[in-house]
């Protein structure tokens, strides 16, 4: 058995045409008097994805085997850009220290999780962001961005480690702007190459899955 996780990234220029999205899984009865009930039975979304769609090159054919080997097929999780969320902020804007809240200060809590949230008038729903990119990450305490000397951020976890000098006071907000990796393994443990052109060709499905790693 194993749940372990390699820390790389899926070849972005492999991922460019890539559908899929957020998955939930809700149990839905109805009732005898017409109405339902529904059930969460997952507390947070699952991404699910799908980067086999595309014409491409065999080099870039021959990537994506070499790829899947290295983690075993379905054995090891990896890295992967989410073309559309990947980032604290919408995919159109400039990541800011100003986009997230992570935490509020007691004086005393020096190390706070990445965290991106979704929501509106009507509900909202905070996801914990466990693969930042590495160099990307701003904080900032009470409004003001933090020196890079200010803090660290574990790359594997998501763990933000403020220095002492900055330790948020009470009541402090302390917020944080990122570009962030989905942690996901292959949904497969096979890999079907169809070549349909000289010097090309396409993988059909390349179904990946959101884990925890």
């Amino acid at each position: 058995m194993s749940n372990g996780f390699h820390e790389v990234r899926f070849p972005l220029r492999l991922s460019l045409s890539t559908s899929g999205g957020p998955k939930r899984l809700t149990d839905i009865v109805d009732l005898t008097n017409g109405r339902e009930a529904r059930n969460a039975r997952w507390r947070n979304s699952r991404r699910v994805y799908d980067a086999g769609s595309g014409l491409r090159a065999v080099d870039d054919l021959y990537a994506v085997v070499a790829f899947f080997e290295a983690r075993g097929g379905q054995l090891y999780g990896f890295r992967f850009r989410d073309p559309l969320d990947g980032k604290s902020c919408g995919p159109g804007e400039t990541v800011s220290p100003f986009d997230q809240a992570i935490g509020t200060g007691d004086g005393a809590t020096a190390t706070f999780r990445l965290a991106k949230t979704y929501g509106d008038a009507g509900g909202e729903w905070r996801r914990e962001i466990l693969k930042p990119v590495a160099g990307t990450v701003t904080v900032a305490v009470d409004g003001v961005e933090l020196p890079g000397t200010g803090f660290t951020c574990d790359a594997a976890t998501g763990v933000v480690t403020i220095a002492e000098e900055y330790i948020p006071t009470s009541g402090a907000l302390v917020q944080a702007g990122f570009e962030f990796d989905v942690p996901v393994r292959f949904d497969t443990d096979r890999i079907d190459v169809n070549l349909e052109a000289f010097r090309a060709g396409r993988i059909p499905a390349i179904p990946l899955v959101e884990i925890l790693p």
